[in-house]
C-alpha cells in the first residue's frame, strides 16, 4: 500500500530549480534510499515533504491525504518524521530530555507524563543510549548524538521516517551498526525514505534507490539495477 506520493514536485530557488519536476512514490513497509551528487536536491525534497519548505508546484500525498506545504507540526503529528543532515539536537538538555519532547508533541494528543517517560526509557534503550540518559546531548559523540536524533524522531510515533544521512562520518564498525538501527526500524512497521552516501549502507538495506541529479529524478530501481545503471554510474557510482 502506498503510504507517500508526490506528482510533479517542484521547488524553485529564484530561477534555480532545486527539485524539477520530481515523481515518487514510497510504500508502506520499505526501505527506500535517496543518492544523488551534492546539490542534487535531495534533502531539499526532504524539506518540501517534511514542509520545512513549501512547495513551488506540484502535489504531495501522505496516505492519500494532501500535505503539500503544510505545516512541519502538522506533517509531524500526521506520521512523518525526520533526522538533519546537520544534527539539531537541545544540546543543554539531556539525551532523555530530548525524547521526552518528541514524545509529548507528536502524534499523541492525550499523551500523559509517565507514559511519555516510559516510551522515552524504551527508546533510549532500542537505539543504545540509555547509560547515557543523564548526559548533556551537546557531550555526545557524533554517533551517538545520530543515534539520539533517531530516538527523538520515533518518539513522535511516525509511521515514515526520513533519514538524512545517518551514516555521514561513521567509522565501518558505526555504519555497521547504523545498518542494523534502520533494518530494526523497519522491523517495527516504520516505512524509511534515507538519503545516504555510504554505498554498502544503501545496497544493503534497501529495497529501491532514487537517484537526483540537479534536481531531476534520472533513474529509480532495485540496487542491483541501480548500481548497473549507465548514467547513474556515469553522474554519480563512477567506475
Amino acid at each position: 500500500m502506498g503510504i507517500l506520493e508526490g506528482k510533479g514536485v517542484i521547488k524553485y530557488f529564484g530561477g534555480l530549480a532545486a527539485v524539477h519536476n520530481v515523481d515518487f512514490d514510497i510504500n508502506q513497509g520499505e526501505i527506500v534510499g535517496l543518492i544523488g551528487p551534492n546539490g542534487a536536491g535531495k534533502t531539499t525534497l526532504f524539506n518540501l515533504i517534511s514542509g520545512a519548505l513549501p512547495v513551488t508546484a506540484g502535489e504531495i500525498r501522505y496516505k492519500y491525504k494532501k500535505i503539500t506545504s503544510m505545516n512541519p507540526n502538522k506533517i509531524c503529528k500526521r506520521g512523518i518524521a525526520r533526522t538533519f543532515q546537520l544534527i539539531k539536537l537541545f544540546g543543554n538538555m539531556t539525551v532523555f530530555e530530548n525524547v521526552l519532547l518528541g514524545s509529548l508533541f507528536g502524534m499523541s494528543e492525550d499523551i500523559n507524563e509517565s507514559d511519555a517517560e516510559r516510551e522515552s526509557l524504551e527508546l533510549l534503550e532500542f537505539v543504545g543510549l540509555s547509560a547515557v540518559r543523564a548526559t548533556p546531548a551537546k557531550d555526545l559523540t557524533l554517533t551517538n548524538q545520530k543515534r539520539l536524533e533517531v530516538a527523538r524522531a520515533l518518539a513522535t510515533k511516525p509511521e515514515l521516517l526520513l533519514l538524512d544521512e545517518l551514516m555521514a562520518g561513521l567509522s565501518p564498525t558505526e555504519v555497521a551498526q547504523a545498518m542494523e538501527l534502520v533494518t530494526g526500524i523497519r522491523d517495527k512497521g516504520i516505512t524509511i525514505f534515507m538519503i545516504e552516501h555510504v554505498m554498502k549502507a544503501i545496497m544493503s538495506v534497501c529495497n529501491r534507490i532514487m537517484v537526483l541529479d540537479h534536481g531531476v529524478k534520472i533513474a529509480e530501481g532495485t540496487p542491483e539495477e541501480i548500481a548497473t545503471n549507465k548514467k547513474v554510474v556515469e553522474v554519480y557510482l563512477g567506475e
